[in-house]
């Protein structure tokens, strides 16, 4: 199956696209535009003129007689026709539409265009199929009850096309240098304002691949200030996740020397000659329970660098019925110490105990709390040892994670350090590898829950240990 890939585009491309197709096309617009306004300043002189003429006309028409007369003088009328570029007609009608003088094919103005005599009026009109422009004026007889005369003035428009294109040509000629020349400084200016961009490029490119402090943000334009937040972010994310890393490897190496050490060594005693068969079963002995310390601290190892990956898938979950399953696991191993291990909390499917969380690190959690006790608890045969565990719907909103023993407690100054990783109490000889609460903080961090330490029984002895995880689960709930 073919898969097509999206294009990559180009950022300076599509800017300069956005600014250069509008100006494109506002071009051809702007040369409508010029050629009205042309059309416009070339009418009005010769406009103008025109009603000068027709004004200098209809002082020619007088009453004679009682009669209509248009007296033209022969220098007024050569003056009038001498126009190398356009032809010039006239037309003068009398009161009853008779003709006086002029070009008698002139049109004569619509019916219900009717103007105070004395005002002169322009229309564009044809004559021989050729455009003409026309100035026209009623001229008032001095009749009784008599219709004002018509003076009539008509030019073609050679004249006014020439003017209008010289203008064009002024107007437009220049802009086929500004428009090379603008496109050319948008080139250079979006150039020059996506410089940084190029900059901050270099910037990365010249760094080392172990160099993962922020990008210095001050530097850069503010629209690209959030884009280098999140990068800065993103480091320092990756930056806590290789440190995570390299923690847990100089912890696995650490706390797997010890018990492969140890595994050595017992597997070079029973291989010596002479050992007696006593010597190598007790070295076997000692390479059994070294091989079991070293299961446990790797499997712990792995639990904690789960507890602190990047990501934490959630789901809904029972938090008493995890806490149970846990606690019938843990049976075996409280059985061998002797210690009375049980559950007292509410029953799976409660209101109040459901939480959204991962399954998988909350079981790791419960199971650390228990481990820890367990470990930590002395059971004697006269006195053996307690360990409950309990889920408890808190207060609204909040579900409450409890396990207790009957173990020597925690001092209140090492309450804090317990929960450090490979933190061992003094004078404690108990077999563990002291990342249990490190386990169970971190998992708790990554639920927004809250650890405690306290003593169980205060004021008593032994006064036990009481330690509690409490979810919110509004928090959760909105995750």
């Amino acid at each position: 199956m073919k898969i097509f890939q999206r294009e990559q585009r180009s950022l300076f491309g599509e800017i300069l696209d956005w600014m250069l197709t509008p100006l494109l096309l506002l071009w051809p617009v702007s040369l409508a535009l010029t050629w009205l306004v042309a059309q416009g300043l070339a009418n009005k002189p010769f406009d103008r003129a025109l009603e000068y003429n027709a004004r200098a006309l209809a002082e020619f028409v007088g009453v004679v007689g009682g009669k209509v007369q248009f007296d033209l003088p022969r220098s007024a009328s050569e003056i009038l026709r001498a126009d190398g570029s356009d032809s010039v007609y006239y037309q003068v009608v009398g009161p009853d539409g008779e003709f006086l003088s002029g070009e008698r094919g002139l049109p004569e103005p619509l019916g219900d265009e009717a103007p105070t005599p004395g005002e002169v009026r322009l229309r564009d009109a044809e004559m021989h199929g050729v455009g003409i422009r026309v100035a026209w004026i009623r001229v008032r007889l001095a009749l009784p009850d008599a219709p004002s005369a018509l003076v009539q003035v008509a030019e073609t428009r050679e004249k006014r096309s020439v003017l209008a294109t010289e203008i064009i040509k002024g107007v437009m000629l220049p802009q086929f240098v500004i428009l090379p020349l603008a496109v050319l400084l948008v080139w250079l200016a979006l150039a020059r304002g996506i410089e940084p961009l190029n900059q901050l490029e270099q910037r990365i490119r010249a760094r080392k691949p172990d160099d993962l402090s922020p990008l210095d943000d001050r530097t850069v334009p503010l629209e690209v200030a959030p884009l280098v937040a999140s990068v800065n972010d993103l480091l320092t994310r990756l930056n806590d996740s290789l440190a995570t890393q390299k923690r847990f490897l100089a912890d696995a190496a650490h706390q797997l020397k010890t018990p492969l050490a140890g595994l050595r060594m017992q597997a070079d005693l029973a291989l010596r000659e002479g050992t007696s068969t006593e010597e190598i079963k007790r070295s076997l002995q000692q390479i059994g329970r070294s091989s079991i310390r070293a299961t446990h601290t790797v499997n712990q190892l792995l639990a904690l660098a789960r507890a602190e990956g990047s990501s934490v898938a959630r789901q809904p979950c029972d938090l008493a019925r995890l806490v149970i399953e846990v606690v019938h696991d843990a049976v075996p191993r409280a059985l061998e110490k002797h210690i009375d291990l049980g559950y007292d909390g509410a029953a799976p499917g409660t209101p109040g105990v459901l939480l959204d969380g991962n399954p998988t690190l909350l079981k790791e959690l419960a199971r650390n709390l228990l481990d820890n006790a367990i470990i930590y608890t002395p059971s004697l045969p006269d006195r053996p040892g307690v360990v409950t565990a309990r889920v408890l719907a808190d207060s609204p909103g909040q579900v409450l994670l409890q396990v207790e023993d009957s173990g020597p407690g925690v001092p209140e100054a090492e309450r804090e350090l317990v929960f450090q990783p490979f933190y061992r109490a003094l004078g404690n000889d108990a077999d563990g590898s002291g990342l249990g609460l490190s386990i169970v903080r971190e998992i708790a961090r990554r639920h927004g829950a809250g650890v405690a330490l306290e003593d169980a029984r205060p004021g008593r002895h032994p006064p036990g240990t009481r330690l509690s995880v409490r979810f919110a689960l509004r928090e959760l709930a909105g995750r």
